[in-house]
């Protein structure tokens, strides 16, 4: 176990990773999450202009996880956690990091297998998007009102695409016929 906690460590060196986070995402988590890297951003004295980059795409990623990621199984996000009651749980991870002059946003979360297609044909469409068609896409999501069942649009990840200006690299991973783990990577060059 020690040795692990060292390669854990080694490995988030490595990377230059500046936090990192794995659990239930709470509102009350989230304003502590961007009051810490307000203040790393402030240290590190980070332009203007990246620092509010970096965070407004931080808050998109936090409020995306906040409200899309599905409960689970506790048994599903591992064996050791017993509880008894077999109650279904709120999971997932965060990370963020600056290496070679480029802030990197890692998100993950479990989401349910049947909703995979449809996120994943968003991003998709995102993804084939010009800068400015993602403007004009913006705009057109907003005017037409049309919502997820959890009350967004993919406003927030059309909106991270425009902020960053880069494609959306995500993954999908089955874990079982009725789950898969949702990963995002997000890029914020300088």
């Amino acid at each position: 176990m020690m040795v692990d906690i060292y390669d854990f460590y080694d490995k988030m060196e490595r990377n230059n990773i500046m936090l990192s986070f794995k659990g239930d995402i709470t509102s009350e988590l989230l304003t502590s999450i961007l009051q810490i890297m307000e203040s790393k951003l402030d240290t590190m004295q980070e332009e203007p202009k990246i620092k509010k980059k970096v965070y407004n795409v931080l808050v998109e990623c936090l409020q995306n996880l906040y409200h899309h990621m599905d409960e689970i199984p506790r048994s599903l996000n591992g064996a050791s956690i017993t509880t008894g009651d077999g109650e279904n749980i709120r999971s997932a991870i965060f990370m963020i990091g600056k290496l070679d002059n480029q802030y990197n946003i890692i998100t993950g979360n479990y989401i349910l297998t049947k909703n995979v297609e449809v996120l994943k044909s968003r991003l998709d469409e995102i993804n084939k998007l010009s800068k400015e068609e993602l403007k004009d896409f913006y705009k057109a999501v907003l005017n037409n009102g049309e919502m997820s069942e959890k009350g967004g649009g993919g406003l927030g990840m059309i909106d991270i695409a425009r902020k960053t200006g880069q494609k959306l690299n995500y993954h999908f991973m089955a874990v079982d016929d009725t789950y898969s783990f949702f990963s995002l990577n997000i890029k914020i060059a300088q």
